[in-house]
């Protein structure tokens, strides 16, 4: 896949996963309360490669809400993980730095 399709898969991934939380009020509110996000503040914040990183982590971080975000979408769970390597970079498997 060229860099041109992996960013566009990343941004449309990440833009889904903001349009699923907007529609899961509990979530998006948890969401925000976590990463100081206000709601005034999310329209800004798209586009923003960290902003976008941290909400692809946050739905990584629980796998049932991950599951729940597969199956209302249709988008795979590896492609979440995907667009969070796309925004924040290669790691290691190990955990190691």
């Amino acid at each position: 896949m060229k860099n041109s399709s992996i960013s566009a898969e990343a941004e449309e991934t990440a833009i889904a996963v903001l349009g699923w939380l907007a529609g899961e009020p509990d979530m998006l509110g948890r969401f925000l309360a976590l990463s100081g996000t206000r709601p005034d503040q999310l329209r800004q914040s798209v586009g923003d490669p960290a902003f976008m990183a941290g909400m692809l982590d946050f739905l990584m971080a629980h796998e049932p809400t991950l599951m729940a975000f597969s199956t209302a979408t249709g988008i795979a769970p590896e492609a979440v993980v995907r667009a969070s390597q796309h925004y924040t970079g290669p790691t290691l498997d190990s955990g190691e730095c």
